[in-house]
């Protein structure tokens, strides 16, 4: 892929790709695993919204493909952990 053809923040982004990388890691894999104790290990349903965005947002990572599709998909990923850990801290 041509760099000639990004924006400066998404130069920046493959200029920095093992940071970016690392801190996904992190940020993805511990909140997956948060949610998943604070109650989504109970439902199948959420188990499974859970799981899905964030082993495939760690595959994307493994596979080193282009930060705009890890990036797409760790907001989706943390946007579903978050808003489902809001929901069972309301619920306890």
């Amino acid at each position: 892929m041509s760099h000639a053809s990004l924006s400066e923040k998404e130069q920046e982004m493959y200029f920095n790709r093992y940071g970016v990388i690392s801190v996904v890691l992190l940020i993805v894999g511990c909140l997956g695993g948060i949610t998943v104790w604070a109650g989504a290990i109970e439902s199948a349903f959420a188990l499974s919204l859970v799981v899905v965005p964030t082993m495939t947002t760690l595959s994307l990572l493994l596979a080193v493909a282009p930060m705009k599709w890890i990036l797409k998909l760790t907001y989706v990923s943390v946007g579903i952990d978050l808003a489902l850990l809001i929901y069972y801290a309301l619920m306890a």
